[in-house]
Order: structure tokens, then sequence, then C-alpha cells
């Protein structure tokens, strides 16, 4: 299961009821924190997420909206009892611009870097072999990267297959993990009483870019996509271009191209005070489609049809918005 958390979904500076942009994912009892603008761990108390069991900050790009809330919840995490390594990740130059926000001194749990520097990579921590975390390269003024959240699900393993086969019961739950066994003449392959792949669960995050194939690559049939929409009204793409930034018909493309079930628009202009009202020009493209709110929340979990959704602060009818 992954519990999603959208904290805000502001661009550039914090309005009255409308935190910057950041998404909280929890796994298994861990943390994931995407992006920590001025605020965040406000926006984190409102929504009942707890900073102490972050245990990985993934940083898109270095502007102030995205970074200026970092040293509060990292001392909010000291607070808290937090006493185990915390890593952050993100661009290159990441240890200068974390030395430069934070007081280390007053933390008292370690933390580990990790500096992005490839177009594409996955980022290796230690959430155990089913769940993958991908960076990818965009188009913003500065060197930004992209997010995606996979969750692998075990294949079924078939019993009867693996008894026709004479293979010993004790391997049975390695072989379903994945382990090739190697015993004196023989070998037993996943493959052998492993059924066919079942979907996992995908989540891709992406803010302050000009759209690129790489994104609708990068949240190839996600469950969900949360994506930036500075600007609601059509005729702000030219703005939105010399920003480097997307209206939402932009990112509701992209959600088509990557074939995703659901797309939360986010980031949103200050100028954007009811972005809501221009929610139709990214249904008409892609109709599962919501303005993001602060404290929206999702639940995504392994269901015979993949997904099971529990959606507050999304508005379901087009029509409520007119």
């Amino acid at each position: 299961m992954l519990d999603v958390t959208l904290l805000g979904c502001g661009g550039t500076m914090p309005l009255p009821n409308r935190w910057l942009t950041s998404l909280y994912i929890r796994y298994n009892g861990r943390g994931i924190l995407i992006d920590c603008g001025e605020g965040t761990q406000i926006a984190m108390k409102e929504a009942g997420v707890s900073a102490h069991d972050i245990d990985l900050i993934l940083l898109t790009h270095f502007h102030g909206d995205h970074v200026m809330g970092l040293p509060g919840i990292l001392m909010s995490m000291g607070m808290s009892g937090r006493t185990e390594p915390v890593t952050i990740a993100g661009p290159k130059n990441l240890s200068a611009v974390v030395s430069g926000l934070c007081i280390a001194a007053g933390i008292p749990f370690p933390l580990q870097g990790m500096e992005l520097t490839d177009e594409e990579c996955e980022l290796s921590h230690t959430f155990g072999d089913l769940l993958h975390i991908r960076a990818y390269a965009v188009k913003h003024s500065v060197p930004t990267y992209g997010y995606t959240i996979e969750l692998e699900r075990l294949r079924r393993f078939d019993p009867d297959r693996a008894k026709n086969q004479q293979i010993p019961v004790k391997y049975w739950g390695r072989l379903q993990k994945g382990e090739t066994i190697h015993e004196p003449g023989l070998v037993y392959t996943p493959d052998m009483v492993l059924m066919e792949a079942r979907k996992g669960l995908k989540v891709t995050y992406c803010t302050d870019t000009r759209p690129t194939n790489r994104i609708s690559e990068a949240g190839r049939n996600s469950d969900l996509m949360v994506l930036e929409g500075m600007y609601g009204d059509n005729e702000r793409m030219e703005a939105a271009k010399i920003k480097k930034h997307m209206i939402f018909r932009e990112a509701a493309l992209l959600a088509a191209a990557a074939e995703a079930k659901e797309l939360w628009l986010t980031h949103f202009s200050p100028s954007e005070i009811h972005p809501e009202h221009y929610l139709n020009n990214a249904r008409e493209i892609f109709p599962n489609s919501f303005c993001g709110e602060s404290g929206m929340h999702k639940e995504l979990s392994f269901t015979d049809d993949a997904v099971k959704a529990n959606v507050s602060g999304a508005v379901s009818d087009a029509s409520a918005n007119e």
C-alpha cells in the first residue's frame, strides 16, 4: 500500500489556506517527502502527518519555494526523538545548498546526501526490494528532477506447479521472492513456479518544468500523477513558456500520453486564486483530473482492480466547479 498526501499545492509563495507544493508518501511505516517549501512542517501537522518517520527527502530543485522549509522539518524531526539517518536527494550542488540552509550541529541524527547528476537514475535506498524510486531530469530554468515511486507486486505462487516439478517446500518462499536456487545438479528458477506478472502501484511527481516526453515516459501507467499546473487559463501559455512552467492543458496531455489513472494539478501561481475555475481545461483532455488542495489524500492498495481510492479534498464533479 502507498499512502499519499498532498501537503500543499502553491507555487512561489504560501498563501492563506494554500501551502507550498509538497508531497508525502508513506510505505510500510516509513515516509518519503518530496519538496519542502516554507511552511511544510505546518502543513504536515494540519494533515496529521508525522515528521518523525521521514527517511528520505527528495528535492526537485533548489528554488526557495521548494527548499526553504528544510531547516524547520529537520528540527521538528530532531525534536520528535528521531535518531536514525535521513537521506536527502537532489540535483548537483546538493551538499552546498543543504549546508547553507541547515545548522547540522543541532540535529541529533546523521544526514546523508545523494546528489543526482545523470539524466535518469534509480535511487538506492533501503525500503526493501519491492519499492523503486527513480529520478528523471526535466526542463526548468535550473537543474530539476521529477520522481516516480513504484511498488512492485509479487507474482502469485503456483503450488501445483511446484509439486509437479518436485521442488522441495523449503525453497518455495525464496522462489516466490524472485531468488534462483542452485543445488548440485539442479537449478530452480522463479519462472518455474510463479504465475503471470501483476501490476504494481506507481506515483509520479513533477513540478517546475516545460512539457517533455520524459515525463510521460517516466509516468507510464501511473496510478497517480501529481503535475504542476502553474496557470489554468489557456491564455497564459506565453507566460508559462517564459517562466518554464506548464498550464493545466499541458499537464493533462502528459497524463493522457502516460495512460495514467488520475491526475492531481499542483504548484498554482499566486495569481490563480480559484484554479478550479479552469479545471475543465484539463478535463477536456484527461477527464480524471483534479485541482490539488492542501491535505488532499489518497490510499493506493493492491486489490482485484489494483487501486482502492479514498480522496478527500478533491472535487468529484466538474459541474461543481463551474
